[in-house]
């Protein structure tokens, strides 16, 4: 068994193999100096610090959390873990846990006991429904909760309550995945799948930095690097990359120019007719008018908008258009950036036009950044309708208030749910009047922070935070909840590519914390909800219960969990849905019969105009798509609102860094983590930093028309012209004194008019050396905010960042 530092290694040792073999197991572990491995008692989950969903057993000892190993039989990861699935469980045990309920009094957070606090919320409930009605009453959940719990909080907030306004902090992230989704396949749900990669010959990666946001895929796809027969690798991407280090072509386009990119990508692949017509024909609608949008792109005009050179374009096309297994991916350097849903969505029509779908290798994975950012959308819980439903079909409202013994009338339907930005504008002018808030930290996560912070701290609204933590939110609030985190309790959850695994409560949760699924149960009891029948709604009372009422609502829907059982997820791996009676071992990939969930009658959404957001009727789909197909959509390409000009002559993107997860509420807590990224830092390019005379480690000042940050500068691979900032350093320091250090000081109050995703990455900014450097940024050294200079010291987590790495044989791994 070999130890390797997993700070300075994220990625691990490799194991190459072929196209079509399967990807060799090795199991990766980590316990706390000192544990025996024969003393522990091993609990399965999963991660919960990323979106990838692998596969770990959490190691149990005197009702402590003491270290994590890899599942080397689970088909996501077979037993690899990255460095916060190694290390990230310590914050569980971090001393400032949430473990009483607070309330505010006199201006001041003071503990007190659960009847205290509930009757506060319970109260105010009430007198704001009496008073206003539900509409003065909003939620904000996260996407890392749990199925169930997300199941829960849509049956009380939409049934119950009969609010519209419900959404997760996923509107951040995923967003804009669901909503290409569903322009392109009438429905939510990822076509692809991992094990893609096991097959693929070409796989493109547009604005998604694997390396550091999903690191174990990075290590499946390295692994296939070094095998025989490699894949070709695309990369789309303003900065430099450990992806762009590998890949085969590198485009870095300017920020905002995503679409103009994609159409020329398009116009190549129509004009060199590398396109499988029959399956055009067959399976889609649209074809016709997309060659005519892209006729207008050819690679010059793309050249000018993005400012890459037209050769490296056609180099891109080529492969694309070369490929025989393409597997394509997408994440937030499209979902957060112009023209967001409409740039995905032409990632989507490369294998409409080349009919790759479907088969080992041939697939997309228009990707998630949270654990279960999946399960929001199918329970509906970020501003989606429960089971992939249609909020303007009549037929699947009258449905859904069938499964609650609801009247239809009380499902509010005259449009879609409400969106945490309009949620915001709505608390800014006083009609939401109540905003509970679960596991995110919007005080620091959402765009516009001063704006953010003024809202949340009015006068004129009731701020319920439920949290781990005491955050940046939860110090604006009225009344905090302490609640259980990953491993103190039990339910399910589901990864980017449709894989299901039951996490079991491995310890206790400390002082008087309890789970979300209790907590919220507990909001419906008191309240006394009830369905037609005068029976308690919700009906179940914990978390299998609430498991199998959620299977009895995807029935026949596209997120079929009909076949699953918790003792079925207590298997050796984790299992896709739809998993029912025709796919009792669950689903690798979709649409392989070249049929959709686009059917008028059947879709989860009837699409939207991708400029400007405008929904289609159900006749004008009906029109459009009778015989649901898979739909090809086009738009043109428009400028961003926000430019570079001579006061503000760079382009501002922010992103993350691979050992910090959202707002650092987890990982700066932890020693590993946090020592590997300790403070924010401002990347500029090389050429760039000698045009203004910056040096690396000199501190710098960025501003927008919004605020302004300082953070040390890592000179960098960033394309010259933009400046990179991780998001993740929040407002407060850990002695509770202001800094200026939050990316989203600066990030603009706008978003994309499909997804209504947040545009992060669309700011003009300048920038000014504030003081020289006394040394180099301590941004990581080996990952995209690795330095140009190669003196500096390497990034590495020493004896504490030791973990085991074991390869396992076919057998022992089960294949």
């Amino acid at each position: 068994m070999e130890k390797r530092d997993r700070i300075a290694d994220p990625w691990g040792d490799r194991t190459p193999y072929a196209p079509g073999d399967t990807w060799p197991a090795r199991v990766d572990s980590y316990l706390a100096d000192g544990v025996d491995p024969a003393t522990v008692h091993w609990v399965p989950s999963a991660s919960v610090l990323h979106s990838n969903g692998d596969a770990l057993d959490i190691a149990v000892r005197d009702n402590h959390i003491v270290g994590v190993r890899g599942r080397g039989t689970d088909r996501v990861n077979r037993g690899r873990l990255g460095p916060k699935d190694l290390f990230g469980w310590q914050a569980n045990s971090a001393s400032d846990r949430l473990t009483r309920p607070l309330i505010r009094v006199d201006g001041e957070l003071v503990e007190t006991d659960w009847d205290t606090a509930m009757q506060r919320v319970v109260q105010h409930s009430s007198d704001l429904l009496a008073e206003h009605g539900p509409s003065a009453i909003g939620f904000y959940t996260s996407g890392q909760l749990f199925l169930e719990e997300y199941y829960t909080l849509g049956v009380i907030a939409h049934g119950a309550l009969g609010t519209n306004h419900l959404d997760g902090n996923t509107r951040l992230c995923t967003a804009t995945a669901a909503a290409a989704l569903k322009e392109s396949f009438g429905c939510d749900g990822q076509p692809g799948s991992y094990t893609d990669i096991d097959h693929a010959d070409t796989i493109a990666l547009f604005g998604h930095n694997v390396a550091e946001t999903q690191s174990v895929l990075w290590s499946r796809i390295l692994d296939r690097l070094a095998g025989d027969d490699p894949p070709a690798l695309l990369c789309v991407d303003p900065r430099y990359t450990r992806v762009a280090e590998y890949a085969t072509v590198h485009l870095a386009p300017l920020p905002g120019t995503n679409l103009a990119l994609m159409n020329a990508l398009l116009h190549e692949i129509v004009a060199n007719d590398w396109m499988d017509r029959e399956y055009i024909d067959t399976h889609t609608v649209g074809f016709d008018r997309l060659r005519a949008q892209v006729a207008d792109y050819p690679p010059e005009v793309a050249e000018r908008i993005c400012d890459i050179p037209a050769a490296d374009i056609r180099a891109a096309a080529r492969l694309l258009g070369s490929a025989r297994r393409l597997l394509s991916t997408v994440l937030q350097g499209f979902y957060q950036s112009h023209q967001a849903t409409a740039a995905a969505v032409q990632v989507n029509n490369i294998h409409l036009l080349r009919g790759m779908l479907g088969r080992p290798g041939c697939g997309v994975l228009q990707m998630n950044g949270q654990p279960t950012a999946q399960n929001t959308r199918e329970c509906g819980a970020d501003g989606d309708i429960a089971g992939f439903r249609n909020w303007a079909n009549d037929a699947h409202i009258a449905d859904l208030a069938r499964l609650w013994n609801l009247d239809p009338g009380q499902l509010p339907h005259g449009g879609p749910p409400t969106h945490v930005m309009k949620m915001l504008d709505l608390a800014e002018e006083g009609s939401l009047r109540m905003l509970w808030v679960s596991a995110t930290n919007p005080a620091v996560s959402l765009p516009e922070l001063a704006r953010v912070r003024d809202i949340l701290s009015r006068a004129g609204l009731f701020l319920v935070v439920q949290d781990i933590f005491r955050t940046e939110t939860a110090e604006l609030a009225d009344i905090v909840l302490p609640a259980a985190g990953w491993g103190e309790k039990t339910g399910t959850f589901t990864n980017a590519d449709r894989t299901v695994h039951l996490s079991e409560r491995a310890v206790d949760p400390p002082g008087e914390a309890r789970a979300d699924l209790d907590i919220l149960l507990d909001y419906a009891r008191r309240m006394d909800f009830r369905d037609r029948a005068g029976a308690p709604l919700p009906a179940w009372h914990d978390a299998e219960s609430a498991f199998d009422a959620w299977k009895q609502c995807s029935a026949g829907r596209p997120c079929d969990y009909t076949g699953l059982t918790y003792e079925k997820l207590r298997g050796d791996s984790g299992i896709q849905w739809p998993c029912n009676a025709t796919a009792p071992d669950g689903t690798e990939r979709l649409y392989a019969d070249g049929k959709f969930w686009s059917d008028p009658d059947y879709c989860e959404s009837y699409g939207k105009d991708l400029i400007t957001g405008t929904p289609l009727e159900p006749a004008e789909y009906r029109a459009l798509n009778p015989d649901g197909k898979a739909i090809i959509r086009s738009a043109g390409y428009l400028p961003p609102a926000e430019q570079p000009g001579d006061r503000r002559p760079f382009a501002l993107i922010t992103g993350r860094t691979l050992y910090h997860f959202h707002t650092r509420t987890k990982t700066g807590r932890v020693p590993q983590l946090q020592a590997a990224a300790p403070e924010v830092w401002v990347e500029i390019s090389g050429a760039d930093a000698e045009r203004v005379g910056i040096a690396e480690g000199d501190q710098l000042e960025v501003t927008t028309a919004r605020g302004a940050l300082r953070g040390r500068a890592r000179v960098s691979g960033v394309r010259p012209g933009v400046l990179f900032v991780p998001f993740h350093y929040g407002y407060w320091d850990a002695d509770g004194q202001g800094h200026d250090r939050a990316a989203n000081e600066l990030t603009i109050t706008d978003w994309d008019p499909v997804s209504k995703q947040p545009l992060f990455k669309t700011a003009a900014a300048a920038l000014r050396r504030v003081d020289r450097g006394t040394g180099p940024a301590t941004a990581p050294t080996n990952t995209a905010s690795a330095p140009l200079d190669d003196t500096v010291p390497r990034t590495a987590g020493g004896a504490a960042a030791q973990a085991h790495s074991e390869t396992l044989s076919a057998q022992e791994a089960g294949g």
